[in-house]
């Protein structure tokens, strides 16, 4: 399969040497000063990881010209129901996630059994922590707000979520407080805490080839469907 990059910075070249140990092949590569339009008949597939100020205009341009694209990039989902939109209109094919991590995906779908548990044992306090590497631009991060809103789905004690410190949380809020530290990868915990013990759900990556390998599965899941597409798809996650 021919693998278009959209960005090249560390994800990118991650994302280039998982492709080829895959099989595959990079037939264009666009960075920040390239035209989009090099992905045309050069790839059977594109993925996406940029900024998030440039994110929805990539994704509208490969809707448009029929190349299934891989969202990576966090922090434009204010444009996401603009994107599903476009994308049903033109037949375009998406796959879009917060973390292509499958251990991250993994405790998102453990994060939701445990809020449904928590939901019914008093006394606990809820509260979620995210530090990633000081390059980061968007806080919290895309994964913390999806760890977020699976736990707002299953907990009905929380009503939303804000970035805030959990003492200045008030009632039914629920609190992300974000780190930004070196050149961490990610991490994230989700905390219950009482004044008995506490219990957390973390995960920590080692490094970016958890993310470029999810994002090139995603690659080789999406040619040939129509539609927006997630984790949940690609791991068969009722």
């Amino acid at each position: 399969m021919k693998i278009g990059l959209i960005g090249y910075g560390k994800m990118g070249k991650e994302i280039e040497a998982i492709a080829i140990e895959r099989g595959h092949t990079i037939g264009a590569i666009v960075n920040k000063d390239d035209k989009l339009d090099k992905l045309k008949g050069a790839v059977d597939v594109a993925i996406e990881f940029t900024q998030p100020e440039s994110a929805m205009e990539n994704i509208r341009w490969c809707i448009a010209n029929q190349i299934p694209v891989v969202v990576g990039t966090t922090g434009w989902y204010q444009h996401f129901d603009q994107m599903v939109k476009e994308c049903e209109a033109k037949q375009g094919a998406v796959f879009y996630a917060t973390n292509f991590s499958v251990g991250v995906n993994i405790v998102f779908k453990i994060n939701e059994l445990l809020a449904s548990i928590m939901e019914n044992t008093p006394g606990y306090s809820a509260q979620i922590s995210e530090t990633h590497h000081i390059h980061k631009k968007d806080s919290p991060s895309g994964t913390a707000i999806s760890l977020a809103q699976g736990l707002l789905q299953h907990h009905k004690h929380y009503q939303k979520w804000e970035e805030t410190n959990p003492e200045n949380a008030g009632a039914g809020v629920l609190p992300i407080v974000a780190y930004r530290e070196d050149e961490v990868p990610g991490t994230h915990e989700v905390i219950y805490d009482s004044e008995i013990d506490t219990i957390t759900l973390r995960h920590e990556a080692k490094s970016r080839k958890g993310f470029a390998l999810g994002s090139v599965l995603a690659a080789e899941f999406l040619p040939g469907k129509k539609g927006v597409y997630n984790m949940k798809d690609l791991l068969n996650f009722k």
